[in-house]
């Protein structure tokens, strides 16, 4: 049995405030994140227009790295909303925004109103994904109901790290090919 998630819970002088948060956090980041892959499959230029932004940033090719943003971004944002899985969830949260650091924010320097994509944003996301991965997904959660991960905060807060940054890694090893500066 999982002792550090609920001894947590269970010192705290405010337990239900300590999962109504947890619950607010999920439901901000998991609606947030599914919207985007929303939008990738059926708004604006959809997936063949995130799929020619996509190469044009580097990654190739677009159309496939268009459906696995689309799919990850979707997947994650109802694993987080649920809370199901939620170290596993929050690390594929990780991965997509560094990926999104790596190929559109980090030349333009930290604060987002530099040049409209600066890092604060997506880095901001990333460790907040670090709230529940680390205590899980509170009381609220299908996570509390099943347990189907029974893990302590460190094993949670280390699996949202290493896959969030080893899948983010693969990823940008294996297929980004930033496109030569003019």
């Amino acid at each position: 049995m999982n002792t550090t998630v609920p001894t947590v819970i269970a010192t705290s002088h405010y337990p239900a405030v300590f999962n109504v948060v947890l619950l607010f956090v999920r439901l901000f980041l998991g609606s947030m994140i599914f919207a985007h892959g929303y939008r990738k499959f059926f708004g604006g230029g959809r997936i063949k227009g995130t799929a020619g932004w996509f190469h044009s940033l580097g990654l190739r090719p677009g159309i496939v790295h268009a459906y696995a943003a689309a799919t990850t971004e979707t997947g994650v944002g109802l694993l987080l909303f649920l809370g199901f899985f939620t170290p596993i969830a929050a690390g594929g949260l990780i991965a997509l925004m560094t990926v999104a650091i790596a190929t559109v924010h980090r030349k333009n320097g930290f604060f987002i109103f530099n040049k409209g994509e600066g890092v604060e944003y997506t880095l901001g996301i990333a460790v907040m994904a670090l709230v529940p991965a680390t205590f899980g997904a509170g009381r609220y959660s299908l996570d509390s109901l099943w347990h189907p991960l029974d893990w302590s905060a460190i094993t949670g807060f280390w699996v949202a790290v290493i896959l969030g940054l080893a899948g983010a890694g693969l990823q940008l090893a294996l297929f980004y090919r930033p496109p030569k500066e003019a």
